[in-house]
């Protein structure tokens, strides 16, 4: 629900709960004399005269979401440690011994997903010890689909990597014509390639992605696992190396 719904339904919750406690409260004592509709008026202007209580409730309210939507995302993580793994090692750069585990959802038609990509490599080589698992999550449209199917086919020739990063290094559309193009200059065999590109192994290992996306509340790219943090959005090269060694270190 977009949170500018979730805030008026909110507010007319709480301003309805208000009501009725008073209203409860008022049956009760005879003395007070009050009406429902009179309760009713009390209520609306001490809340217009102290809007603060509204902000502050939105505020609580706001946290407790998030503690739970991380609460909830911490257990996912651990219930799909291994799937995010990716114990066969196909789609993993950096160190495959490393002690730290990144994780990218990413579509190549995604601009920040891109413009992120130096910022992440440099601090994986710089760094020596992390491993870099790859996420083919194309949400981006047909192309973005067809881009992911031509890089999960390379990992059958073992240039996964290399199909990687020369389509995340093109501008412009990833036509079939251009896809082909990319594969013939990396020296695959583009005919293979073609025809693993429409095999069944390669839509699971796509739907297999969007399912654990899913299970994750990861809708957009690039979203990023470091350790036991989730991060939506591209971060700088600073913020990846302080989630680094916060992954590190609560390993203990």
């Amino acid at each position: 629900m977009p949170y500018l719904v979730r805030t008026i339904v909110l507010i007319a919750m709480m301003f309805g709960l208000l009501q009725a406690a008073i209203a409860d409260d008022a049956r009760p004592t005879a003395a007070s004399g009050l009406t429902e509709p009179e309760i009713r008026t009390i209520v609306r202007e001490y809340l217009m005269e102290h809007p603060e209580i509204i902000v502050e409730a939105l505020q609580i309210y706001q946290q407790r979401e998030e503690m739970a939507e991380a609460a909830r995302a911490r257990e996912m993580l651990l219930a799909h440690r291994d799937r995010l793994d990716d114990p066969t090692g196909k789609f993993v750069a950096g160190n495959p011994d490393g002690d730290v585990t990144i994780v990218e959802f990413f579509d190549y038609r995604c601009g920040f997903c891109k413009k992120v990509m130096p910022a992440l490599l440099d601090e994986v080589a710089r760094d020596g010890n992390v491993r870099l698992v790859l996420k083919e999550f194309p949400v981006l449209g047909e192309d973005s689909v067809r881009a992911a199917r031509a890089a999960i086919a390379a990992a059958r020739q073992d240039r996964y990597y290399d199909m990687h990063l020369a389509m995340m290094q093109t501008r412009g559309n990833l036509t079939e014509a251009k896809i082909m193009s990319i594969a013939l200059d990396l020296g695959l065999d583009v005919d293979q390639l073609k025809t693993d590109m429409a095999s069944p192994e390669v839509e699971d290992e796509i739907t297999r992605n969007y399912e654990l996306a899913q299970l994750l509340n990861i809708r957009g790219t690039p979203g990023f696992i470091i350790g036991d943090t989730m991060v939506p959005g591209a971060i700088n090269a600073q913020q990846f190396r302080e989630l680094i060694e916060k992954a590190r270190q609560s390993k203990g």
